[in-house]
């Protein structure tokens, strides 16, 4: 029985489901390898990829979702013209190609890679007892269910689980695949982790609350931002990576593109569901007080996108910039690719709003 068939008979107003069956795959007609490692998926009897872990995980969210409707609450929407263009963008990493510049698109696509398996911390965010700092009762919802199983659904997704691959190897075969296993610069997971360590932490924009509770709503907000954000990769992956005229393997390579992208639906959807459960509720501050839980999703998802709008498209520019003027000298005319490249640049400002700006007075 393949996953679609077994996910059909879930009953669609259920709204309690045990780790294991968040966690539960159901069967496939053929397993997904991807250079050379089995990866988490694969396809049922049409030939149609299935994603893993969403047998009842799907809906479990679509009935999570279809109670907050009920209730008379919105789903959180981020806005997508506060997502930044892919640099370098599609037209300009196919040039490089073409001129047989292929170290700034190994660089991106491997930094890809290690992101999607840097997911895998989620499982590590510490779920407080949600039950004594929530005020409405929160059984039946996807907030119950972050550490019943979501949230290692999650990291599994991002990084893999035991002998199976997840995001991490899947976005590796699709540069090998279409690169032909190109040689991987070495200070790659240097330089991020460099600027990572360069970063200051935070301060805390609602001390009031439980730490850890505020913890990990923040984390929920930066990873929701993040996937919703890596749609764009998605797309430019996709068409960079499907492209005949720069890809040895265009079907293959896209095509595992697009079955990543299919697997962060979910992540996207839990996220968005969670949260927005949280904004429907009130939460208890640790002075006995009360705050608005609208209050502090929208701060926190106001803040990130403040920051992500405005440091996320010069720090792809940075993490490219002093090894393409090293590249770019195997062109025939390194200073005309230079040229050609500044002329196919994406003109992008950052909205002036979020759309989560806090409530003046």
């Amino acid at each position: 029985m393949s996953a679609a068939s077994d996910s059909a008979e879930i009953a669609p107003d259920r709204l309690t489901y045990a780790r294991d069956e968040l966690l539960e795959s159901g069967s496939y007609a053929a397993p997904l390898i991807a250079g050379g490692v089995r990866c988490h998926g694969g396809f049922d009897e049409s030939g149609a990829y299935r994603s893993p872990r969403t047998i009842h995980r799907m809906p479990a969210v679509r009935a999570w979702q279809a109670r907050l409707a009920r209730d008379g609450h919105a789903l959180l929407e981020i806005p997508r013209a506060a997502m930044p263009p892919q640099y370098p963008n599609v037209e300009q990493a196919a040039l490089l190609l073409e001129n047989g510049v292929r170290d700034p698109i190994v660089r991106t696509l491997t930094v890809i890679s290690i992101v999607e398996g840097f997911g895998a911390i989620i499982r590590d965010v510490r779920v407080p007892d949600l039950a004594s700092l929530v005020v409405e009762p929160i059984e039946g919802t996807a907030l119950a269910h972050l550490g019943g199983g979501l949230f290692e659904a999650h990291a599994r997704d991002e990084s893999g689980w035991k002998d199976e691959g997840g995001h991490k190897q899947m976005w590796e075969a699709a540069r090998d695949l279409a690169l032909e296993k190109p040689k991987i610069p070495g200070d790659v997971l240097l330089r991020m982790m460099g600027r990572q360590a360069a970063r200051r932490r935070p301060e805390r924009p609602f001390p009031q609350l439980d730490e850890t509770l505020e913890r990990m709503l923040a984390i929920m907000a930066q990873v929701l931002v993040v996937e919703i954000f890596a749609e764009g990769t998605f797309d430019w992956g996709y068409r960079l990576l499907s492209n005949p005229k720069v890809s040895a393997a265009p079907e293959a390579a896209g095509a595992m593109v697009a079955h990543i992208r299919a697997d962060e639906s979910p992540h996207v959807e839990y996220l968005r569901t969670a949260l927005s459960e949280v904004r429907a509720r009130t939460l208890r501050t640790v002075d006995g007080k009360t705050l608005s839980g609208r209050s502090v999703v929208d701060g926190l998802v106001h803040r990130i996108l403040r920051d992500v709008t405005r440091t996320r498209p010069q720090e792809q520019r940075d993490d490219l910039r002093d090894s393409l003027a090293e590249a770019v000298k195997v062109a025939p005319n390194p200073q005309r690719l230079l040229d050609e490249l500044g002329a196919l640049d994406t003109e992008w400002t950052p909205p002036a709003h979020t759309g989560f700006e806090p409530a003046a007075g």
